[in-house]
């Protein structure tokens, strides 16, 4: 099959577009026909070694963890999924090896839901890494209640934008922090927007004087400090960006494979809680470009790759 792939860790540039192994499938796998794949900064972090103290890497890798598309072959035990079956999944396993940016993957069941139906196959894409993410650090680790008031960094970027609309959805307040140019996204989302950089202190302090009940961080470093100085007497700290969030007596958060959530975000998504706004879209050749622009990390919303499923005729 056709497939993005790297040999090494590297740049961009070690992303290679050709033949890659056919996936086998296992007894609680299915194999999907992928017909878009979300890129995360953790794809690049991964490509660049940074993640090689936690996670093995069996080269050549196939990057992506994030896909939607269709069930083309159920595994001999799995009853969950039926060939022809729309589904979206967090495929991520304990190394890096087998990844969605390829024409097919082999999902393990714990990973894939039913794909929203009112969601196209490049926003489904979107879903479900960031909307894990969200969803897991305010129900989860901040279990964050209606009326208190929540804190969510980087509000207009993939994490972000769906914690907004998760927390506005539980009734809370939510102050998100964001370039002058995406406070009007931050706003549609249902969230109120306030300038990062020198002085978001001060201007958090301005609308939430008694500070926030709960700060999700996503930057770390000297974020998370201001994080946790702007919480009130009992607020709540979590970050998915520093584990140095622990000193400060919050919780750090890697986001997991969860049928049972993902299937919730499934039913938010279809319930119109939560949407993905796809900044752009590129063809799976052009994946080291999707990375580049992700790198940037200037994104609103997600960038997605999509494979040109008409093209090909049968399965593996």
């Amino acid at each position: 099959m056709k497939g993005i792939s790297y040999s090494r860790y590297g740049g961009p540039e070690a992303l290679e577009y050709g033949e890659v192994r056919d996936p086998k499938v296992g007894p609680d796998q299915v194999l999907v026909k992928v017909r878009a794949a979300g890129i995360n900064p953790v794809d690049w972090k991964c490509r660049e070694g940074y993640l090689d103290a936690i996670l093995d890497a069996v080269f050549p890798v196939v990057p992506g963890w994030d896909v939607s598309g269709v069930v083309v072959q159920p595994g001999a035990s799995v009853t969950e999924f039926s060939v022809g079956d729309e589904v979206i999944g967090y495929v991520r396993e304990d190394f890096l090896s087998r990844g969605t940016c390829a024409e097919y993957v082999a999902a393990p069941v714990r990973t894939l839901a039913r794909k929203p139906r009112n969601l196209s196959f490049e926003e489904a894409a979107g879903l479900p890494l960031v909307g894990l993410t969200a969803y897991q650090v305010l129900v989860k680790a901040l279990e964050v209640k209606r009326g208190e008031t929540v804190l969510v960094h980087a509000a207009a970027g993939g994490v972000g934008s769906v914690a907004v609309q998760i927390a506005v959805h539980l009734g809370a307040r939510v102050i998100g922090t964001a370039s002058e140019h995406n406070h009007d996204f931050v706003r549609g989302l249902g969230g109120e927007p306030v300038t990062y950089g020198e002085g978001l202190a001060e201007r958090v302090r301005g609308i939430a004087p008694e500070g926030v009940d709960a700060a999700f961080d996503t930057i770390g470093g000297d974020t998370l400090k201001t994080s946790a100085d702007l919480l009130a007497s009992e607020g709540r700290l979590a970050s998915i960006a520093d584990p140095d969030v622990v000193s400060y007596g919050g919780r750090y958060h890697f986001v997991r494979p969860d049928a049972e959530d993902l299937t919730r975000l499934s039913e938010l998504a279809e319930q119109g809680v939560v949407s993905v706004h796809v900044q752009e879209t590129f063809p799976l050749e052009r994946t080291a470009d999707a990375h580049r622009l992700n790198q940037e990390g200037r994104t609103r919303g997600k960038i997605v790759v999509t494979v040109d499923w008409e093209a090909e005729e049968g399965v593996l």
